[in-house]
């Protein structure tokens, strides 16, 4: 604020010393040309008036106040459906994804690009109840697994963060290159997560959860064996229309 006020005092000051700096020179001019005093008093304070409205000008530029920003959006929802998917395991990753690209300019000059990405990823893990297939045994309260699928990534969220960026003036990053690179990123937070203890972490939560909930109705799970060895690995198809 106080440098505001400070601006405004410099353009007025120096819209004053324009106002006498051109009073004096139509004050030659008049002497020198024998216009009479009215004529001469008239241009001082045209010359007044106009050194008054550049000051005024230039302060109320120096004090415009910020820009309004206008914002619209359009949300279409494609479709919707009914899901039965349960999340029991949720992971979080750090990747460090080291991108290099080489190429020769004209077949002869070297030119380079490389960027270092951290991608922070979560990633959640469970089981589509679609998929499941099982007897109920009414008599005997007992349900019997008959075909369990393994469990799937339901969801990744990510975040991609850009470090030692190099590149040159004839070999810049372009949009498909960061496209590329998060994608591939993206793949070894996937691969990571396959690896992991999620498959384990999920398989035994489903079997609690599946345990407790029959267990409220009688009923017993005849064989739970089926759910630990559904956990070798992830089952994993991207929407590649929904990939980031």
């Amino acid at each position: 604020m106080m440098n505001l006020k400070k601006y405004k005092f410099v353009f007025w000051a120096l819209g004053i010393a324009a106002v006498l700096f051109i009073a004096y020179l139509l004050f030659q001019m008049t002497q020198s040309s024998s216009i009479n005093s009215v004529m001469t008093l008239l241009m001082l304070v045209l010359g007044l008036v106009l050194g008054g409205v550049i000051a005024f000008l230039a302060s109320k530029k120096m004090g415009s106040s910020a820009p309004v920003i206008t914002e619209s959006s359009h949300t279409i929802a494609e479709s919707m459906r009914k899901v039965f998917k349960v999340v029991s395991a949720e992971g979080h990753f750090n990747e460090i994804y080291n991108y290099e690209e080489s190429k020769k300019i004209f077949n002869f000059i070297p030119s380079k690009k490389k960027a270092l990405v951290i991608i922070e990823a979560k990633i959640l893990v469970g089981y589509d109840f679609e998929k499941f297939q099982w007897e109920v045994d009414e008599v005997n309260r007992k349900v019997k697994l008959l075909n369990f699928p393994p469990p799937q990534i339901l969801s990744t969220e990510t975040d991609y963060k850009y470090y030692n960026i190099e590149e040159q003036f004839f070999n810049l990053f372009s949009k498909e290159d960061l496209a590329k690179i998060q994608q591939n990123g993206k793949k070894q937070v996937i691969e990571a997560a396959k690896k992991s203890h999620l498959p384990e972490v999920a398989a035994e939560q489903m079997r609690t959860l599946l345990t407790e909930i029959l267990a409220g109705k009688n009923f017993m799970l005849e064989n739970a064996s089926a759910i630990s060895e559904s956990n070798n690995f992830i089952d994993y198809k991207p929407d590649i229309s929904k990939d980031s």
